[in-house]
Parts: structure tokens; C-alpha cells; sequence
């Protein structure tokens, strides 16, 4: 028998395993990219800020704004005009896309489908440029008149949108559209005056016409724009500017000569209708008098008649006396011999040798 104790050893407990312990240069790299980590997370927030942040825009006093969205339009009609006065929020680009139409701003657009070849610094410094020997169509454009002449005419038209909806949606280019208006205007018109109404006599006329036809077009079109003003602006050619100028300075004469005559005509005729009112005015102031005359004179005659009816010796010395003296106002001496009432003759004994009159002495000096 075995009195010594026997010994059972434990077994072993279970658990997890023992950690594997790192070195340094393995723990500063995780920690290297914990911190990476963190500061990706700030960057991204800061740029999701920034481009939600970025969305935000304001429309002008004088604009209304349009957001495409994957280049179509948010909104239907007019609901798709953001108006100005608050701020607006869109996606920013490449989602979402704002446009600002000029609502009463002047836009402009040039017709050069008629005038010769012109850099925009040539233009701009009002140089023209050499002109060849004779006119080259494929550099220099021109216009044909009415009378088959050939200019160069150029017209600018200035407009403003009243459809914005219309006219950003409507057209992929819609001043291409009113350009095309204006180039076909120009032509239209020109072939409709002579090179003379163009350049010198009907100026205004022309320029209407051109602002009339391509207002036609704009119209037909329904560009959603409005017409402010159309101005024209027409030479001949460059290689004919000479005689251009004789037959410009010759119609000026012209135009001069006749003016004086004009003047000259309107000035006899004046005169001559003057004098002729004035003669008749004293003629007819002669016949009123006369007749005025002649009325008071037979009213007179009337009142004497009875006068003269009653007793017409006594009416008849009475006026012969008036009439005597009338005519013998001036007389020196009168002496009438009325007649006797016995009808007898009057003797009249007349002095001739009357006595001279004494010359005074003369005074001595």
C-alpha cells in the first residue's frame, strides 16, 4: 500500500490567446493614419460646405436667371424665371447651370453682309483700309440697288428681350437668329432704292425700310425680343470714291441753284401779290368813296328838289352865287351886277385910271 498522496497536475486553462506584441515603427504608423484619417474627414466636410456654399447666387435688378439642370430647364414657363431681389440655391456645376438673361439690357447686332473687309482695330480707329484696283468678291461684300448699282451698307440694330423663355429656349442661338434678320433686311432693301436715294436723298427712307423688314422677320420668327433702334450706314465703293464725290458735288449745285431760284421766284411773287393786294385795296377804297360820294350827292339832290320845284328862278341865282364864289375866292376885286327887277338893263361905271400908289423912299444906309 502506498501511503504518499498521489498527485493529479491541473490541466490548463482555456483563453485567449496572448497578444502579440508590436514594435514602435508599426505604432507610429497606425497612428500616422488615424490622424490622415481625421483630417480626410475635415477636408471632406469643409468641401461639402463649400460646394453646397457654392450653389448660392443673386439676380440682378435688371436680369432674370434660369437654372438648367442637365441642361433643360427647371420649371415651365414663367414659374422657370427666378426673379430678382432674394438669393437663389442651385446645384453648382457640372449638375445644375444658371443663366442670366438681360431683361432690359440693349443688345446689339451688326449686319456687315454689305461692307467690305475691315479689321475690328481698323474699325474701331475709323481707318479704312487700301482699297485695290477693282472691287474682289471674296474679301470685299456689296449690296445691288434698285438701278444696278453696287455700295457697301452696314446696319446695327439694337433690341430688347421680352420673352426671356423665349428667346433662351426657343432658338439654340438666338442672335444668330435676329443677325440672319438683319443680313436678309439689308439685302431686301437695297434692291428696292437707287444708289442716289441710298447715299444722299432718301437716306431716312432706306434706313426705315431695313428697320421695317427685319422687325417683319423678328416678328415671323416670334423671337420674344423688342426693337429699339436701327441705324444704317451706306458709301460707294471704295475704287469710285472720286467720281462718287464729282456727282455728290454737282447734285449739291444743283441742289443750290435751284434753291436761289426757288428763293427769287417766291420773292417776285410775294412783292407781286403784295402790290397787287395793295392796288386792289385802294381800288376798292376809290369805289367805296365814290360811291359813298355819289349816294350823298343824290340824297342831297333829292332834298333841293322841291326847293328847286318851287321856285326855280330863286334856286337858280342861289346857286349861282355859291358857284361864283367859289370860283372867285382869289379874286381881287368883285363886283357882280345881278339883274334889275324890272328887267330893265343895269349900268356899270367902272374907274381904270386909277392913281398909282407912291413908292416909298428907299432907306439910306
Amino acid at each position: 500500500m502506498n501511503d504518499q498522496p498521489h498527485s493529479h497536475e491541473a490541466p490548463p486553462e482555456s483563453g485567449p490567446p496572448p497578444e502579440t506584441p508590436f514594435d514602435a515603427g508599426s505604432q507610429a504608423l497606425a497612428e500616422a493614419l488615424r490622424s490622415s484619417f481625421a483630417i480626410i474627414r475635415v477636408v471632406m466636410i469643409v468641401l461639402v460646405i463649400v460646394f453646397v456654399a457654392s450653389g448660392f447666387f443673386t439676380v440682378g435688378p435688371q436680369q432674370r436667371a434660369i437654372i438648367l439642370r442637365f441642361g433643360k430647364p427647371v420649371g415651365q414657363g414663367e414659374q422657370a424665371l427666378l426673379a430678382p431681389g432674394r438669393l437663389h440655391w442651385a446645384f453648382p456645376y457640372p449638375i445644375d447651370e444658371v443663366v442670366l438673361v438681360s431683361v432690359s439690357g440693349i443688345q446689339r447686332v451688326t449686319s456687315s453682309v454689305g461692307w467690305y473687309a475691315v479689321t475690328p482695330e481698323q474699325d474701331l480707329a475709323g481707318i479704312e483700309p487700301p482699297a485695290g484696283a477693282s472691287l474682289n468678291p471674296a474679301v470685299d461684300s456689296y449690296v445691288l440697288t434698285a438701278d444696278e448699282n453696287i455700295i457697301h451698307t452696314r446696319a446695327t440694330l439694337t433690341y430688347r428681350i421680352r420673352e426671356p423663355n423665349r428667346y433662351v429656349f426657343g432658338f439654340v442661338n438666338a442672335s444668330n437668329a435676329v443677325q440672319n434678320a438683319l443680313d436678309n433686311a439689308v439685302l431686301w432693301a437695297a434692291t428696292r432704292f437707287k444708289v442716289d436715294d441710298i447715299l444722299t436723298r432718301d437716306q431716312l427712307g432706306f434706313r426705315e425700310a431695313v428697320s421695317r423688314r427685319a422687325a417683319e422677320l423678328i416678328e415671323a420668327q416670334d423671337l420674344g425680343i423688342l426693337i429699339d433702334q436701327c441705324s444704317v450706314q451706306s458709301v460707294p465703293p471704295r475704287q469710285l470714291k472720286d467720281p462718287f464725290a464729282n456727282v455728290l458735288k454737282a447734285e449739291l449745285t444743283r441742289s443750290k441753284v435751284l434753291n436761289e431760284a426757288r428763293s427769287a421766284e417766291n420773292q417776285i411773287t410775294n412783292k407781286a401779290g403784295a402790290d397787287a393786294e395793295t392796288l386792289i385795296n385802294l381800288a376798292q377804297s376809290d369805289r367805296a368813296r365814290l360811291v359813298s360820294d355819289v349816294a350823298a350827292q343824290a340824297d342831297r339832290f333829292r332834298e333841293i328838289l322841291p326847293q328847286f320845284q318851287r321856285e326855280p328862278g330863286l334856286f337858280v341865282q342861289k346857286r349861282l352865287t355859291e358857284t361864283l364864289a367859289r370860283v372867285l375866292t382869289n379874286a381881287q376885286d368883285k363886283i357882280y351886277v345881278t339883274e334889275s327887277p324890272n328887267g330893265k338893263e343895269k349900268e356899270l361905271r367902272l374907274l381904270l385910271n386909277r392913281e398909282l400908289l407912291k413908292k416909298t423912299e428907299e432907306a439910306k444906309p
